[in-house]
């Protein structure tokens, strides 16, 4: 029996930066990229979330209840003091503006925000943090340069999360002093986290050492650097993250309401 939706009034207004790429860009990335956002979209919303889709960055974000920031293409290396290497897709001005914006105000705002991928490297170089800008091949593959039909672009790898951190939360883990939180991910990134920014703790890494997730231990900040809403996972996996964060969101915005 299908749940039935839940009222308006009653779902976290999570908002979530659009992608300004098009779909019809000759790198097939872009595509991929769109189409994952889509997903993020529709587990928000399925999460029980109502997705509120920033298209500008001075659009204003009081009556949200939470922000996440997806994936994409690379960021400008110039943000983070790099000339861009030869490596870098899809490097736009405009995302970066727009994504930067609603990362600074959300944070300001006392917002929970959690990064996916790009969203994840973004929160990173926020914090005054560098990135690796083409990741040499090492003992863990992060990206699938063959990929297998049905298996989707993903190389595929698990990761164990810190126990009580705000990743391990979503994933179902308990809180502070719990076992770590193994997690299978789909893995398609070829730039990661160089230097870590200043407030910020890692909370999961690959066995190669690649910092995998990230939070900020004085607010709800934290980013992955994997693709939760990947379509190969089985469904109940790709909602439950998504589902936790929207419940996370519902408690800030009935604390918010209240205080």
């Amino acid at each position: 029996m299908q749940t039935p939706p839940l009222p308006r009034s009653s779902r976290p207004r999570i908002g979530i930066p659009v992608r300004l790429s098009s779909s019809t860009d000759a790198d097939p990335r872009v595509a991929e990229a769109n189409a994952l956002f889509d997903y993020i979209v529709d587990l928000v919303r399925d999460g029980g979330g109502e997705p509120v889709l920033l298209t500008a960055p001075d659009e204003p974000i009081e009556a949200l209840d939470g922000v996440v920031l997806p994936g994409g293409g690379d960021l400008d290396p110039r943000l983070y003091g790099q000339e861009p290497g030869g490596a870098c897709y899809d490097v736009s001005h405009a995302q970066d503006e727009l994504d930067l914006a609603v990362a600074r105000q959300s944070i300001d705002a006392g917002l929970p925000v959690l990064g996916v991928c790009r969203g994840h490297q973004l929160l990173n170089v926020l914090y005054g943090g560098t990135l690796v800008q083409d990741m040499d091949p090492g003992t863990v593959a992060h990206r699938e340069p063959d990929p297998v039909h049905g298996a989707g672009p993903w190389a595929w790898h698990e990761v164990e999360v810190q126990g009580g951190t705000k990743v391990s939360g979503l994933y179902g883990g308990a809180g502070n002093g719990a076992a770590e939180v193994t997690v299978k991910i789909a893995s398609g990134h070829h730039q990661a986290v160089a230097r870590v920014g200043e407030g910020l703790v890692v909370t999961a890494v690959a066995g190669d050492g690649t910092v995998e997730a990230l939070e900020d231990p004085e607010r709800w900040v934290a980013s992955v650097q994997w693709h939760p809403e990947a379509r190969e996972l089985p469904a109940g996996e790709r909602l439950a993250p998504f589902r936790a964060f929207v419940e996370i969101c519902r408690s800030h915005g009935m604390q918010r309401n209240f205080s």
